[in-house]
Parts: structure tokens; sequence; C-alpha cells
């Protein structure tokens, strides 16, 4: 059975129950207990800190870990990173005061920088070759400026509201971040067999939110036309419809084509035009 750490609660704790219901596993929790055993596939959760989980990964108490990339590098724990997740996607950001003229990372030299992150800041400035003083708090750290504790943050930044409400601009992005599936780099064989078919139904799940199944209604004089425009996984299905004259076509388009590719389906006189989601995808 295979031991895996997710948040838990928050935004991260929800998408991570979430792609764990898509892939078909069955968890329940519904005492909110601090570990589950999901019924249908061998897996057993643990619901934990997320600042906590890179350290249980590390130590081999869980085999997995789903944890956001942010906390994964200022941990600095020797884990692999099996699966960028692609959900609760943000960026560590230092931002300053509005009123503070700022050209560039060098104007951040001899200032003290409030944050939650003094790892991932501390190696920024190494590597911009930048003096500043790291204040480590361990939260709400955008009103350090405004209560005189800092001159500037390194917070996590998602809209950028918060940042606009406490007065400040965000001015040097330090890190893209994103949810990761970790895993311990000791698995045993029957381990790495479980994750493998793990990674199989979430390969699938992932491949099916990039993309739409369309079907549509095409004259037959236009069907070269259409399936140029429609590589599909191999090629389109086209079945002849009872009006003679035209077909069928069904086909998958990735999600960020597919507007360019249903204004040019309209050109090439495509009828009827329908888009379903998928729900999983096995290539």
């Amino acid at each position: 059975m295979l031991k895996v750490a997710i948040q838990k609660s928050g935004r991260l704790h929800d998408d991570s129950v979430k792609l764990l219901k898509d892939c078909g596993i069955d968890i329940n929790n519904g005492n909110k207990q601090l570990k589950a055993v999901c019924s249908n596939f061998p897996l057993e959760i643990f619901y934990l800190r997320d600042d906590d989980i890179p350290q249980y990964v590390f130590d081999g108490v869980a085999d997995l870990g789903i944890v956001g990339e942010n906390v994964v590098k200022e941990k600095n724990k020797s884990v692999q990173t099996v699966s960028r997740l692609g959900f609760s996607k943000c960026r560590l950001s230092i931002a300053v005061p509005k009123a503070m003229e700022y050209a560039g990372v060098q104007d951040l030299d001899g200032l003290k920088i409030a944050t939650s992150y003094p790892v991932i800041l501390q190696q920024y400035l190494i590597d911009n070759k930048v003096s500043a003083e790291i204040h480590e708090i361990s939260g709400s750290v955008e009103i350090a400026p405004g209560i005189g504790l800092a001159d500037a943050i390194c917070d996590l930044v998602s809209s950028g509201s918060t940042l606009f409400t406490n007065g400040l601009k965000e001015v040097a992005q330090v890190l893209k971040s994103e949810a990761l599936l970790v895993a311990d780099k000791n698995l045993s064989a029957v381990k790495q067999a479980i994750l493998d078919k793990l990674m199989l139904r979430i390969n699938a799940v992932q491949k099916a939110k990039r993309n739409k199944y369309i079907l549509m209604n095409a004259p037959n004089h236009q069907l070269q036309n259409i399936v140029a425009l429609l590589p599909g996984m191999k090629s389109p299905t086209i079945v002849p419809l009872a009006e003679a004259g035209w077909s069928s076509v069904q086909t998958v388009v990735a999600e960020n084509d597919f507007w360019e590719v249903i204004e040019k389906l309209k050109a090439c006189e495509a009828e009827g035009i329908l888009v379903m989601p998928i729900e999983q995808m096995i290539i």
C-alpha cells in the first residue's frame, strides 16, 4: 500500500482530493480523520500541514506527497518530483510600497525584506548579487512594510489583490509554483508498481483536462479540408449520415487550440458542432 500525504485543509487539499477522485479512487474520510484508507485502490492518505509534507516523504513516513513547489524548494529535502500537477498555481514575488521607486533588483540592496521563505529568497539574492537583510515571519507578511517591520516583502501572489489592499506593488518574480507529486527516492519495487498504476490514472486525467471531444456534421466536399484541421489522437472518425452528401466527424482537439480550430471549421461549412469534456484520456 502506498502512503500519500496531502494538505489537511485549504485549496491545495481540495484540488488534491479532486484529483484522486477523478482518478476513480474512493476516499472515505467522513469523520475528518487525519488518515484514511481508500477502499478501491491500495492507497492510504495522511492529512498534514503542507510545510511538513516534504519532511514526511524524506523520512519515508509517507511514500508520496502532493505539495506546492514553493514548499518543496523552501524545505530543501531530497525527494524526487514525479509529476507537475498543474493546479494551485501561484508565484513567489517581491513587493515594495507603491510610492517606492524601483528600477531593478539592485534597488533591494541594503533593504530589510520580510518573508516566510528565507531559503528561496536568500538564494535569489545571492544569484542576483544583492545584499539585503531577511526578516523571517510566519504569517501576515504583507503588513510588514506598513508597520515598519520591513522595507519590502517576498510572499506568494495569486491575483495581487492582497498586495494592492496593503499599498504594495509587485516588482520581481522569484519563483513560479504549482502543485507537485513528490516521492521517497527509495520506494520498493512493490510500491513503485503501485505508483506506476496511479500515474497511469493521473496522466489520463491530466490529458483529458487539456483536450476537448468534438462532433460535427460536415459536407463531404469539405472533408479533406476539415480532416487537415483535425489531427486528433491519430485521425478523425468519419461516419456517413443518413442525408446524402454529409458525414459526422468526431475527434479530439487540444484546449489551447480549440477556438481557433472551431473558427476554421465554421469556415469549412461544418455544422452542429458539439463540444464535450473528457473524463480520462488514455493513450
